[in-house]
């Protein structure tokens, strides 16, 4: 079974007071790099590896280091988030940029290559219910 990786922007936070207070440039903003809605589809191929290339510089770096983690558990057929989020495919976190974050949605694709497989994942349940999460 082959994986990909789908990245989702689900929403861009700024928080002026704390700019105001702690940046260089108190009138930053909201990230540049990022507006919900984005999606980006990585691929670990021995034609694509978007996870070693870092995405050949379509990411932003902090951001890049806030997901990463998520991103080759996901390219791996990894559950990303086992008894945390409602699927353990898919997993929401952030950058580390305190003052705008960015909110992302990382899933994990599944593609099946043979009619076992196809099979097998029909049969999968990877939903994560509330009696059974993990909650730190």
């Amino acid at each position: 079974m082959q994986h990909e990786c789908k990245i989702t922007v689900l929403e861009t936070k700024c928080f002026p007071e704390l700019q105001k207070k702690y940046l260089a440039d108190p009138q930053s903003g909201t990230c540049p790099c990022f507006k919900a809605g984005q999606t980006f589809l990585l691929k670990r191929t021995p034609a694509q590896d978007d996870f070693y290339h870092l995405m050949d510089g379509k990411f932003c770096g902090e951001a890049w280091d806030a997901v990463s983690r998520y991103v080759y558990t996901a390219l791996q057929g990894g559950s990303i988030m086992h008894g945390w989020t409602n699927d353990e495919r898919m997993m929401i976190a952030c950058c580390n940029d305190g003052t705008r974050p960015v909110i992302f949605k990382i899933e994990r694709i599944d593609i099946p290559e043979t009619d076992e497989e196809r099979a097998w994942l029909a049969k999968q349940d990877f939903t994560n219910r509330a009696e059974d999460a993990y909650t730190g």
